[in-house]
């Protein structure tokens, strides 16, 4: 729960400190701006407090690493909620409003995370989790969008790295295997969801690991 709040908070605090040129640069999801990204990231604050303040009755059917649904295939851009997050970023026109947005509705999510008992069973996409494993599961999401906001950043602050090593130790669950030890915690997350093609030397290392890669997370 702590590092979820903190890779949380380390992200918010990211886009606050873009300035409105920023915006415009590409991020590290293949398609989308800088813009793009964060107006996902306050869909994504909106589906945790939606899930937050859905409790469920029954067991869990899924934990932090099952809530996600694995494949290998990247996104094309042609999903319609994918298309809406970029017509939805373009209609902020300015990205002081967009920062606002994400603060507001951002820190809410924050508050709420603190706040929820991890042991809470929660309801999302028809399936149940405790809110513990739901909020671990996102740091991994965080941690990689944190990577993809700052793709194109070079001065800008990128996750911790306690932060970093979570979302490694969480992938590597989900894949089934651990990455190489020669492999850094960023080079693990952007090689093994495909953000970054392995070298030469890099996929030598990998072995077997390899033919599971990318881990593409939905």
């Amino acid at each position: 729960m702590d590092l979820f709040s903190r890779s949380w908070t380390a992200l918010l605090a990211a886009v606050a400190d873009l300035s409105d040129e920023d915006f415009a640069l590409p991020s590290g999801c293949a398609g989308w701006l800088v813009r793009d990204l964060a107006c996902h990231l306050v869909i994504d604050a909106q589906d945790v407090l939606i899930t937050l303040v859905t409790p469920a009755d029954t067991p869990p059917t899924r934990d932090a690493v099952t809530y996600w649904a694995v494949s290998s295939t990247p996104p094309t851009g042609d999903d319609p909620l994918d298309a809406l997050i970029v017509r939805l970023a373009a209609a902020y026109e300015e990205p002081w409003l967009l920062k606002f947005h994400l603060d507001d509705v951002g820190s809410a999510a924050g508050r709420a995370a603190r706040l929820v008992d991890p042991d809470l069973r929660v309801s999302t996409q028809d399936e149940v989790l405790t809110a513990g494993d739901y909020l671990s599961a996102y740091i991994l999401e965080w941690t990689l969008h944190h990577l993809d906001l700052v793709a194109h950043l070079p001065d800008a602050a990128g996750p911790s790295a306690d932060v970093l090593a979570g979302a490694r130790e969480l992938l590597e669950r989900i894949a089934g295997a651990a990455f190489p030890s020669s492999f850094s915690d960023t080079d693990v997350l952007l090689v093994g969801t495909g953000r970054r093609a392995p070298t030469g030397e890099e996929r030598a290392q990998l072995g077997l690991l390899d033919a599971k890669l990318p881990i593409i997370l939905g």
